[in-house]
């Protein structure tokens, strides 16, 4: 991951999608959204077998295994962070231990219950070397994280990622605020795509992926 400071509460300049535009977060259940996305990515994880751990993904500095400890540290960091601000440490602890599925779902049940804070939104919440946020962008980070490399680990093991359109339109909104300045280990430059493709496409073509995967 990159080690400077992103604005992350923005809109970044320029846009190459039309149809979906840089939204407000006001307004917007992150809690409900981002269990959703945890939930989405739950089902596909569910599905990886042992012999699942070495193959390549569309993040292509990591193997699946190196994802998915990935995914746990983030889940670790997050909670950590929504309680207290920690050091960086926490978010490269994702070990995954003999069963990695089951090590994922205690993550993320350690990410849910933070985030089910009733202040959450009002919380600032350090996030990895990129700063400090309000909770309710952190949430949204964690949202648009979560759904992606969901999508990532389906494309590992040869499954549909099923993306939900409703989830995919949002995290594409919130995406659109990020800035351009990649590439990093989980996220590269956004590829060329068609505004007239589907918003999953959209979605994951707007963080580095390309649709059609590994082709």
């Amino acid at each position: 991951m990159p080690t400077r400071r992103h604005s992350y509460d923005r809109p970044a300049a320029g846009g190459l999608i039309t149809t979906a535009t840089a939204t407000s977060l006001r307004g917007l259940d992150l809690q409900a959204l981002d269990q959703r996305a945890l939930q989405s990515t739950d089902r596909i994880i569910a599905l990886v077998r042992a012999e699942h751990l070495g193959l390549p993904t569309p993040c292509r500095a990591w193997t699946l295994r190196e994802l998915l400890q990935h995914l746990v540290s983030e889940n670790r960091g997050f909670a950590a962070n929504a309680v207290m601000q920690t050091d960086l440490s926490v978010w490269t602890s994702g070990e995954l231990g003999d069963d990695p599925y089951r090590t994922y779902r205690e993550s993320a049940a350690m990410v849910t219950q933070a985030f089910s804070a009733h202040d959450i939104y009002e919380r600032r919440i350090k996030v990895r070397e990129f700063g400090v946020f309000d909770g309710r962008i952190a949430l949204g980070m964690h949202f648009v994280d979560y759904l992606v490399h969901g999508w990532d680990v389906a494309k590992a093991i040869g499954v549909d990622p099923g993306l939900d359109e409703e989830l995919s339109k949002v995290a594409l909104a919130i995406a659109m605020r990020w800035p351009y300045d990649r590439p990093d280990a989980a996220f590269e430059p956004r590829c060329e795509l068609s505004e007239n493709a589907p918003v999953g496409d959209q979605l994951v073509a707007y963080l580095g992926r390309s649709p059609a995967w590994p082709e």
